[in-house]
C-alpha cells in the first residue's frame, strides 16, 4: 500500500499544483466566475477576503501549498482537508451546470462538477488514510479498553489480596507460635 500512497498522491494534487499556481499569477482569468460565490462566502468566513482577487489568490495559493505538500507525502491528511476544502467553493463557483441555458455546455459543466466530486471523494479518503496506522478514534477506544482491564485487574489483585491477608491472619492466629 505504501507503494500505491507514493505515486496516488502526487497523481490527486497534480491538478491543485498546477490550477493553483496558474491562478496565482493570473487570477483575472477566474475572478469573474468566482465573485458572486466570493461574496457570499466572505460574508460568513471572516479569513476570506472581500475582494475577490485576493480571495482567489488565497484559494489558489492554498492549493499550490497543499498540493504540493500532498504530493511529497507530508501532512498527507492534512493536505487532503485543505485541498477538500478549497475544491468546494470553485467546483460551485467554477461549474454552476443547473444555470446554463445552452445544453452541449451545460453538459460539459455538469462534467467538470462531476469530476469535481470525484476528486473531492478522493480528497476525503486520502484525508481519511491513516497509513496503516490505527487511527487516533481506534488508538482512544484501544487506550480506553486498556485503562478499563487493568483497572479490573487492580480490582480483582486487591479482593484476592485482602482474603489472602484475611485468610493468613486466620491462619497466624492457628500456627502455634504466631
Amino acid at each position: 500500500m505504501a507503494v500505491l500512497r507514493t505515486f496516488a498522491r502526487p497523481m490527486l494534487a497534480s491538478i491543485f499544483v498546477i490550477h493553483g499556481y496558474d491562478t496565482v499569477l493570473r487570477p483575472e482569468r477566474v475572478v469573474p466566475i468566482a465573485e458572486p460565490v466570493v461574496r457570499r462566502i466572505a460574508r460568513v468566513v471572516p479569513v476570506v477576503p472581500a475582494d475577490t482577487t485576493s480571495a482567489v489568490r488565497l484559494n489558489a495559493g492554498v492549493q499550490l501549498v497543499a498540493g504540493v505538500m500532498l504530493s511529497l507525502g507530508r501532512m498527507p491528511r492534512v493536505s487532503a482537508l485543505a485541498l477538500a476544502a478549497t475544491l468546494l467553493p470553485t467546483t460551485v463557483a467554477g461549474h454552476r451546470f443547473w444555470e446554463v441555458e445552452d445544453d452541449k455546455e451545460r453538459a460539459g459543466q455538469r462534467v467538470q462538477f462531476l469530476k469535481n466530486l470525484s476528486m473531492l471523494g478522493g480528497l476525503l479518503i486520502t484525508a481519511a488514510d491513516t497509513g496503516s496506522k490505527p487511527s487516533l478514534a481506534w488508538r482512544t477506544r484501544h487506550t480506553a479498553k486498556a485503562v478499563r482491564r487493568d483497572k479490573a485487574v487492580g480490582r480483582r489483585a486487591a479482593k484476592l489480596g485482602a482474603v489472602s491477608g484475611a485468610a493468613a491472619h486466620r491462619i497466624g492466629g492457628l500456627v502455634p507460635g504466631h
